[in-house]
């Protein structure tokens, strides 16, 4: 059973709508990479999927035990968030707000959990030290540990290497790797053609037209050869 299913989803705001006709199904372990032209409307698919936005129409389905509100969800960052006044454990903490209820406080599972995710992602050194003054990539690392102590079942990154350097983008990509490999099911919008002819196993492209299925079926489609021309330039 799918995780996650849409069916001829049309989001956008006010009524008008930015993208039409997406359908998509997300599997356990799947790695899906959403990719498009910029305005395409990738982001509002996704938060519309995340229940952010109303969809106009169409139908967005969750199965085999996944809720809405088990999506870890890793957005991509304004300025003001770069300078959130928190520490990287509170800011890594927070991902457990939607579990709390009314309890005031974490409690002591809550509260090892997160020192494994600190673990886990090599930042428990960043422990105490100011979000705000953290590199860039460090402070994906720790979004990406606030994402993932909500949730193991499915990830939702949006352009997760944006503006980072060259090693730093492959150290995440690499992360993010393991992660899908450990069980967690990925969906990641990218404009890095390379990386999501790379790690993903299905694309879900949104544009003039829309494609999903695998990454292959994509690569022989009239959409997907420039998909493939773009990757092979890369290399």
């Amino acid at each position: 059973m799918a995780l996650l299913t849409c069916k001829n989803l049309s989001v956008g705001y006010d009524g008008v709508a930015v993208a039409s006709g997406i359908s998509f199904s997300l599997f356990s372990g799947d790695y899906l990479a959403v990719i498009g032209e910029n305005g395409a409307g990738k982001t509002t698919v996704m938060k519309t999927v995340l229940g952010l936005i109303k969809q106009i129409s169409g139908e967005i389905e969750t199965g085999d035990g996944l809720k809405r509100n088990e999506i870890g969800y890793l957005p991509q960052q304004t300025a003001v968030q770069r300078d959130f006044p928190a520490s990287v454990w509170e800011v890594v903490l927070s991902g457990r707000l939607s579990k709390i209820g009314l309890r005031p406080f974490y409690d002591k599972e809550e509260k090892r959990l997160a020192e494994d995710m600190l673990e886990e992602l090599n930042i428990a050194h960043l422990k105490k030290r100011p979000y705000h003054e953290l590199s860039g990539g460090q402070q994906q690392r720790v979004l990406l540990a606030r994402a993932l102590l909500a949730t193991r079942k499915v990830l939702l990154l949006d352009e997760p290497v944006a503006g980072l350097d060259p090693i730093v983008t492959t150290e995440m990509y690499e992360t993010i790797e393991n992660l899908n490999k450990k069980g967690t099911s990925v969906i990641m919008i990218t404009h890095d053609i390379a990386a999501a002819k790379k790690y993903a196993n299905k694309i879900l492209y949104i544009g003039a037209n829309v494609f999903f299925g695998s990454k292959e079926e994509f690569i022989k489609s009239s959409d997907g050869k420039i998909f493939g021309s773009a990757g092979r330039n890369k290399k």
